[in-house]
C-alpha cells in the first residue's frame, strides 16, 4: 500500500510544485492564520514526502489548502477515518444525557442493510439480524423523511431514567429543532404525548414537559420513580422536540445496572 507521503509527493509533482513552492505557500497560510504553526520548511516537506513523518494537524490543514485536497480524504491517508468517529463515540458508555455535536452531512451515508434473505416473510416478526446478508451504505438523501437541516441528535445518558421505558438509558434520539414550543394539550395516550430535549444550567433532560405561567415543569414517566422537576423557563432552553428514536431492547437492563 503507498504511504501518505509518498501520495502527497504525488500530488504536489502533478501539480508541477517545488519544495520552495510550497514553503512559500505555506509561510502566506501562517500569515493568514498569524501562526507559524502552518509553515512547512523545506526540510520538514521532505522528511513528510520521504521518510513517513506524519505532519501535525496544522500543517496537514496547509498541505489539505495548497494541494487543494479534501481535509478529510487527507486523514484517511494517515489512518484516520471521520467517518468512523460517531460509531466510536457510540463504543463508549457516558452516563449523562448529551447532545452529539457530530454534524449531519447534507449527503453523508448511512450504514443499511443491502441484501435481506430472499425467503423472509415481511408480515411476521422477524429477528432480522439473521436475515441480513450484506451490510453497506446508502446516501442519506435516498431515506425518505429525512431533514438534517431540522435535526439533531442526541444520545440518552445510560445513567438517565428519565423517560424509561419508554426511552431506555442508551438510547439514540433524533431531535427536531423547529419543535421548541411546549404542547400542553393535543394528546389522549402517554404515546402521543411530545417528548422535548431540554438544556439547562446542570445538564440536558429529554422527558415531558408542560408550563404554567412563566414555569416550565419537567415531568418524568411514572415508571421511572423519578421525581418532576421545576424551573422558571428563562433558565431552561428547549431545543426540539424528540422525531425519532433508535435503542436497544433490553428488559433486564434497569435491573442489572440498578442492582
Amino acid at each position: 500500500m503507498e504511504e501518505a507521503g509518498q501520495k502527497l509527493k504525488r500530488v504536489r509533482e502533478r501539480l508541477n510544485m517545488r519544495f520552495r513552492d510550497v514553503e512559500e505557500a505555506s509561510l502566506l497560510i501562517a500569515g493568514r492564520h498569524n501562526s507559524d504553526e502552518f509553515a512547512i520548511p523545506i526540510s520538514r516537506l521532505s522528511d513528510i514526502e520521504n521518510k513517513g513523518v506524519v505532519p501535525p494537524v496544522f500543517r496537514l490543514y496547509t498541505l489539505s489548502a495548497i494541494y487543494r485536497l479534501d481535509f478529510s480524504e487527507l486523514l484517511q491517508w494517515y489512518g484516520v477515518d471521520l467517518t468512523q468517529l460517531p460509531g466510536d463515540a457510540a463504543a463508549i458508555p457516558v452516563e449523562r444525557t448529551h447532545m452529539i455535536g457530530f454534524p449531519a452531512p447534507e449527503f453523508g451515508t448511512a450504514l443499511f442493510p443491502l441484501a435481506l434473505d430472499p425467503g423472509i416473510d415481511t408480515t411476521k416478526t422477524t429477528y432480522l439480524s439473521r436475515l441480513i446478508q450484506r451490510w453497506g451504505t446508502l446516501p442519506l438523501m435516498l431515506l425518505s423523511g429525512l431533514d438534517p437541516k431540522n435535526h439533531r441528535y442526541a444520545f440518552i445518558g445510560t445513567d438517565d431514567w428519565t423517560m424509561y421505558p419508554l426511552l431506555q438509558p442508551g438510547a439514540l434520539v433524533q431531535i427536531d429543532e423547529s419543535k421548541r414550543r411546549v404542547q400542553n394539550v393535543g394528546w389522549s395516550n402517554e404515546f402521543e404525548r411530545p417528548i422535548y430535549f431540554l438544556e439547562h444550567r446542570e445538564g440536558y433532560i429529554c422527558s415531558w414537559a408542560s408550563t404554567v405561567n412563566d414555569t416550565l415543569i419537567v415531568i418524568p414517566h411514572p415508571a421511572s420513580e423519578e421525581q418532576p422537576r421545576v424551573f422558571p423557563q428563562g433558565d431552561v432552553d428547549i431545543l426540539g422536540q424528540v422525531a425519532g428514536l433508535a435503542t436497544r431492547w433490553d428488559p433486564n437492563v434497569r435491573r442489572r445496572i440498578r442492582s
